[in-house]
């Protein structure tokens, strides 16, 4: 998704101007959308016309530019459309103040989402949409001697970080600084372009393909420069780096680097998302260790106050509530589980693990240490609240 614009005011209210480009956008787009918020963007409406010479009308269907106060959201995950109805904010010459109107989002049609109030979920979502580098859990670089291509492969397209061209004069007999010193120049601005680049908390797998064994020293080199300079950006994710053959260092080798059994088999590993693996291993610990393991608000919470959560697991329906302050409630939670150190996962309502997990409250938390006394809390206050009633 394209943000063409973007202006909010330091109270957290604005506009942000978006495009959608592909059908996963359309669902980033209604996770923003909510009741109360306007939104401006190209409609058609169907208006009659009368023809003079006749006396009689016709009906034509015209272009317009409508701004409508959001009072229903229609999600179609099918065609990839969402429809929109609410009352007309600014009149023209076709839709008066007040009156009803829908609005269709598409791909490639852009409009504009104002708030009294982005808050961090909101920007979080604009942020994860908007930046190709945040769906790309693929990085690969092709190479040959002097030349490379470093890429970030998302599930829509492959986009070209850099291209790496740099001279390397060839050896000579007795001689081979000049050489090396090529060869050093082009390893070292592949590094800087890895470093840059590639955001290794996205991506799970870096792929390095050269024909010969060029890859192999480039790897066995990064590896030593980053443990003598203490690049833990690279040396804390070499388990995440895959060599493997390509017939040159041209972009159009990818297509064969990706059919190697190898890259294969690493790639089944990241279509398991973290999101299934962070639920699995809160249901483990709900049997095997329930005193780490809590689900509801309530616990959540007070979990949270004793600065005790390790992951919090939350639903996106929780956020797309039409009860402000409940939604309130989730997205305070979420910024005081960054603020205290802990992770936070987002679970999609439409994929399995975010069933599971709406069937669970749809907020949940794995605990960094045992708290065996917050189901006792619990019992403690309803017996105070029975004490003060009798009294």
């Amino acid at each position: 998704m394209k943000q063409l614009s973007r202006k909010i005011e330091k109270d957290g209210g604005g506009s942000i101007r978006l495009m959608p480009e592909h059908s996963e956008d359309m669902w980033h787009v209604f996770n923003l959308l909510a009741e109360g918020d306007h939104i401006s963007s190209v409609s058609f409406r169907k208006v009659q016309k009368s023809n003079n010479p006749t006396g009689s009308s016709v009906t034509q269907r015209v272009k317009i530019k409508v701004t409508l106060i959001i009072e229903n959201i229609a999600f179609d995950s099918i065609a990839s459309k969402i429809r929109i109805s609410g009352k007309n904010t600014v009149e023209n010459r076709h839709i008066k103040l007040g009156q009803y109107h829908t609005i269709e989002l598409a791909e490639n049609r852009p409009f504009t989402l104002s708030k009294s109030c982005w808050d961090a979920i909101y920007l979080e979502r604009v942020k994860m949409a908007t930046d190709v580098a945040q769906s790309a859990e693929l990085a690969a670089i092709v190479m040959q001697q002097g030349l490379a291509h470093l890429l970030l492969i998302t599930p829509y397209m492959t986009i070209t970080k850099t291209r790496i061209e740099v001279p390397i004069p060839r050896k000579r007999t007795g001689s081979s600084t000049r050489h090396d010193k090529g060869v050093t120049k082009f390893f070292e601005t592949i590094l800087d372009a890895i470093i840059q680049s590639v955001d290794f908390d996205i991506v799970k797998c870096c792929i390095i393909a050269s024909p010969g064994f060029f890859k192999d020293d480039f790897a066995e080199w990064m590896f030593a420069e980053a443990l003598k300079k203490d690049i833990s950006k690279i040396s804390g994710n070499k388990d995440k780096f895959l060599l493997c053959h390509s017939s040159s260092g041209h972009k159009q080798a990818l297509n064969e680097v990706l059919q190697d059994p190898l890259v294969v088999a690493k790639l089944e590993n990241t279509k398991a998302t973290d999101e299934v693996r962070i639920l699995d291993r809160f249901l483990r610990l709900l049997n095997t260790d329930p005193d780490r393991a809590y689900y509801g608000y309530g616990h959540v919470t007070k979990a949270n106050e004793l600065n005790a959560i390790d992951t919090l697991l939350v639903t996106d329906d929780l956020f797309r509530s039409a009860d402000i302050k409940s939604r309130r409630q989730y997205v305070n939670l979420v910024e005081s589980v960054k603020e205290n150190s802990g992770n936070v996962a987002i679970f999609s309502v439409l994929h399995v693990s975010g069933e599971q997990l709406r069937e669970l409250t749809g907020c949940a938390a794995i605990l960094r240490f045992p708290l065996p006394d917050l189901d006792h809390d619990d019992e403690s206050d309803s017996n105070d609240e029975d004490e003060q009633k009798s009294d």
